[in-house]
């Protein structure tokens, strides 16, 4: 046997086998490193337009998220919908969203077919179903069912966007889920700019305006972004996973944080024009623009957050966003009765922290999931957390037409608060 030098290697010592003489255990760690590096030098450059085309896709398409609540102010105007329908339609998408999730999951159409043509075909139902806003004349029932559609085929967009981001970064994909988490804080913002913008714009040229730049954004995910080099097929979902998951304290431990966290967030953002309507008088380009930056904002909190956790982990930014979140609800009746730029900082504060978090949640619940059932674990705590959505929602609806917008948000304070104290061992331990 020859040493890594050529010379002849007698064996070791002892009796022991030629292979663990010290000569020949540096030759194995200078081929195995060889290997290693041949692999790395091996895997495919990722092409600088993917990222960007990625997170401007799904910015385009979770466009169509609040497109109805956007319009709600002249909906209501118009066809004389009550205050209470603007939760009424949020929890229609939210009811849409949970039941294309779990379609999407039990069938397993993202991994059947190419993920990037399922983003692209649900770009255009979801669009066309936003668009059927326009054919119900105001009424509620239409309205609701055209907003159930956009939720359902909203599950094509939001988590299949992730599996393609997922196909392209293997190593890097926090940082890449970090961008997309923010694409989608902004996709839920641009209908509101497009109203804020749109001066005498009608609420139709508004919907129609969104559903345009959605099946934009799902033509660029089809002829810009092929399928990755890392892409794999999921676990099928075992709705059975209910009963394992939870056993994990790491897991049960994140995802309680994360449904403190859906608590507030889509309530926050659904009622956030009527809090900025009651205070600035009025319900509209104002209202909308102001609705737009206090949304938008949670990008900037999303990275943020993220290049944070490199330096002391996700569990400590996630307490720390959710714990000024929760403050923010707390103080929001004394601040609505504060100066007007003291006001309209606090709500782009408030914007930063109470998204900036959801990252983190997601890298969290995937890292403490059981390993073999990481996808049914995440597509269970996503359902159970869009459903809580929906209990707050429908909370904040009922208590705004008793006790006015200044007040409502403190129904929110008991979801960050019961997070964070499920949250208070993970951020606890080192980074």
């Amino acid at each position: 046997m020859r040493s890594s030098r050529g010379a002849v290697c007698r064996g070791g010592l002892a009796g022991k086998p030629p292979a663990t003489c010290h000569c020949c255990r540096a030759a194995k760690r200078v081929r195995n490193h060889s290997k290693h590096h041949d692999e790395d030098c091996a895997l495919p450059t990722v092409p600088a337009r993917i990222l960007p085309t990625i997170v401007i896709s799904q910015f385009a398409a979770t466009s169509l998220w609040f497109a109805g609540n956007a319009v709600m102010p002249d909906l209501q105007r118009s066809a004389g919908l009550p205050a209470s329908a603007v939760g009424d339609i949020t929890i229609a998408v939210q009811l849409g969203f949970i039941a294309g999730t779990l379609v999407f999951a039990w069938l397993a159409i993202a991994d059947r077919y190419s993920p990037r043509i399922i983003f692209f075909l649900s770009t255009l139902a979801g669009s066309a179903a936003n668009a059927a806003t326009l054919a119900g004349g105001g009424e509620l029932l239409p309205l609701l069912a055209a907003r159930f559609a956009t939720g359902f085929f909203l599950a094509g967009m939001y988590p299949v966007g992730m599996k393609i981001a997922s196909g392209w970064y293997d190593r890097d994909l926090g940082l890449a889920l970090g961008w997309l988490v923010g694409a989608l804080v902004l996709g839920t913002a641009l209908p509101h700019l497009i109203r804020g913008m749109g001066g005498d714009l009608p609420w139709q040229g508004v919907i129609l305006s969104v559903s345009a730049v959605s099946i934009a954004g799902g033509l660029a995910m089809l002829f810009l972004v092929p399928d990755g080099p890392h892409l794999r097929a999921g676990a099928k979902f075992d709705p059975a996973a209910f009963a394992t998951i939870f056993r994990s304290a790491e897991f049960r431990a994140s995802a309680f944080g994360y449904f403190g966290h859906m608590w507030e967030l889509y309530a926050f953002y659904a009622f956030l024009p009527v809090l900025l309507a009651a205070r600035l008088g009025s319900d509209g380009a104002t209202v909308s623009m102001w609705s737009f930056a206090a949304i938008a904002t949670g990008f900037l909190g999303c990275m943020a957050g993220g290049y944070l956790s490199r330096g002391i982990g996700s569990a400590r930014v996630a307490y720390m966003q959710l714990s000024a979140s929760g403050l923010c609800c707390l103080v929001s009746p004394l601040v609505f009765l504060a100066p007007l730029p003291v006001f309209l900082a606090f709500l782009l504060f408030w914007g930063v922290v109470v998204a900036g978090d959801s990252p983190q949640f997601s890298t969290l619940n995937a890292r403490f999931a059981p390993p073999r059932l990481v996808g049914s674990a995440l597509t269970i705590a996503n359902c159970i957390g869009f459903s809580i959505t929906i209990v707050s929602i429908a909370l904040l609806a009922w208590l705004i037409e008793t006790a006015g917008p200044q007040y409502v948000f403190l129904l929110l304070v008991p979801g960050p608060v019961l997070g964070l104290a499920a949250l208070r061992r993970l951020a606890a331990k080192p980074a």
